[in-house]
């Protein structure tokens, strides 16, 4: 089992920052990747980015340039820098361990509202 811990929503006003957290716990040494999924009122959700144990990175193109993805090992945390953002950036922000056998787990979810 994988515990997934989300932090650092917010409201933030468009060309605005926020940096999401994702503290793992659990059986931490079986997670092969870790990444961010959003949802959007009214649509499925996508992913935004993850990041593999070796530290490859994958990025959707809607946020290419403008966030980024990293871990710290010893905290076992994950991060989402966000810049640059932008109205249809509002979502539910999740986080998503993946492990041996294609398992995930996800976070509950830190809401994300860009709005001026």
């Amino acid at each position: 089992q994988v515990q997934l811990v989300e932090s650092g929503g917010g409201l933030v006003q468009p060309g605005g920052s926020l940096r999401l957290s994702c503290a793992a716990s659990g059986n931490i040494l079986s997670i092969n990747a870790m990444g961010w999924y959003r949802q959007a009122p009214g649509k499925e959700r996508e992913l935004v980015a993850f990041i593999t144990t070796s530290g490859s990175t994958k990025y959707a193109d809607s946020i290419k340039g403008r966030f980024a993805i990293s871990r710290d090992n010893a905290e076992n945390t994950v991060y989402l820098q966000m810049n640059s953002l932008k109205l249809e950036d509002t979502a539910v922000y999740y986080c998503n361990a993946m492990i041996l056998g294609g398992v995930q787990y996800w976070g509950k979810g830190t809401l994300v509202t860009v709005s001026s």
